[in-house]
């Protein structure tokens, strides 16, 4: 099982800044679809990570109607849902694959998840997805969302309320073996490829009409500059 490649989809309809943005239409499907179909397309396993809120519930029909796997946990603290996700499934490893990041890259995420399985607890996303370029998530190992959530139970009355939505400082941990991800040869500074805004959409938009649902970062890249 430690072989396959599995995308914790994160995704949930209740967006502030941009509202249901994950059933927006990208290329004739909604996000979401789009984003399950690039993730078989390239070889990695999605397995849907949203809710139990009933506005959710539409999320659970689409991951169905795709046959992907899915999970429905902790809305607020999306490490928890991470955590009991793996357990479910019992995976080793995973990457994190925010919904929020449509045209996400396969080749970064392959090269995270391979530090990952090489001894690497915590691999971060590099520096320019982090900036916004949206290329890869997190490469998280058995052991570093075993540590973060034995850190969380500290917190057990409010552990499904407590807000993790910024995760990086609780996987910080000393007993964990951290790293960035090495940005690719081709990827492309100051270019913002994440669906916050009705600008981010339109970009996004233009991007799938001229290069299609499945193209992949360096041509899209390419195509940016």
């Amino acid at each position: 099982m430690s072989q396959s490649i599995y995308g914790f989809i994160t995704v949930r309809t209740n967006s502030s800044r941009l509202l249901n943005k994950c059933l927006l239409d990208l290329g004739g499907i909604n996000v979401i679809t789009h984003i399950i179909r690039r993730a078989k397309k390239f070889k990695i396993i999605p397995i849907i990570c949203t809710t139990k809120n009933k506005s959710d519930d539409i999320i659970e029909k689409i991951s169905r109607f795709e046959k992907a796997k899915f999970f429905r946990g902790s809305e607020k603290n999306k490490i928890k849902r991470w955590y009991d996700c793996s357990k479910k499934f019992n995976i080793k490893y995973f990457h994190t694959i925010d919904a929020d990041d449509p045209f996400f890259d396969p080749n970064s995420i392959k090269r995270s998840l391979n530090l990952c399985k090489r001894g690497y607890d915590v691999v971060y996303p590099s520096t320019v997805s982090q900036k916004g370029g949206a290329s890869e998530g997190w490469s998280l190992s058995n052991k570093a969302i075993n540590t973060v959530y034995q850190y969380l139970l500290k917190f057990k009355k409010e552990i499904d309320t407590l807000d993790t939505e910024m995760i990086e400082p609780f996987f910080q941990h000393k007993n964990l073996k951290k790293i960035i991800l090495k940005g690719s040869k081709y990827e492309l500074k100051n270019a913002r490829l994440t669906l916050d805004y009705k600008e981010d959409y339109k970009l996004l938009k233009e991007i799938v009409d001229k290069k299609g649902n499945f193209a992949s970062r360096r041509e899209v890249n390419s195509f940016l500059r």
